[in-house]
């Protein structure tokens, strides 16, 4: 079992909970981005810099992720990919994605990609809370601690 990060959006405070996560649990966490990153002297840390390219990253994690497997992402439709591959998904924010959530999230996504494309303006999502970040490392706690132990 593994962790992989779409690492290109995903916040340094999230990445740091990561780190010390990968540490503790000695699940090896792959960062995928199309730019350089830095990351810890770890044996359970490593980066994967991918050519720059629209969802060159996400196809990347999609290849390389496996059923059981941890993926941390913002990007719906590629949890949506993901899920169907039986990996488990969580946000950013804690939120964990599933069979029975992502079909609301796409037609949410999919309704305000429609909003914008007709000029309506949004505004993006709303800074990182420190409830967040406990929401997120709630979540990651909670899907180590159902791995089974080697």
């Amino acid at each position: 079992m593994s962790i992989w990060v779409d690492a290109d959006a995903c916040p340094n405070v999230i990445k740091s909970i990561l780190f010390r996560a990968a540490q503790r649990s000695k699940i090896m966490t792959t960062l995928v981005a199309n730019q350089p990153l830095s990351t810890p002297n770890s044996a359970y840390v490593r980066a994967i810099q991918v050519p720059p390219g629209f969802d060159v990253a996400d196809n990347e994690i999609v290849r390389r992720a496996n059923q059981g497997d941890l993926v941390v992402t913002q990007d719906i439709p590629l949890a949506a990919e993901l899920i169907a591959l039986g990996v488990a998904v969580i946000t950013p924010r804690g939120e964990r994605l599933t069979k029975e959530n992502i079909g609301g999230r796409l037609n949410i996504r999919d309704f305000m990609d429609t909003m914008r494309a007709s000029g309506v303006v949004t505004s993006g999502p709303p800074a990182l809370s420190q409830q967040d970040r406990q929401a997120f490392a709630n979540s990651l706690d909670s899907w180590i601690a159902r791995q089974p132990k080697a």
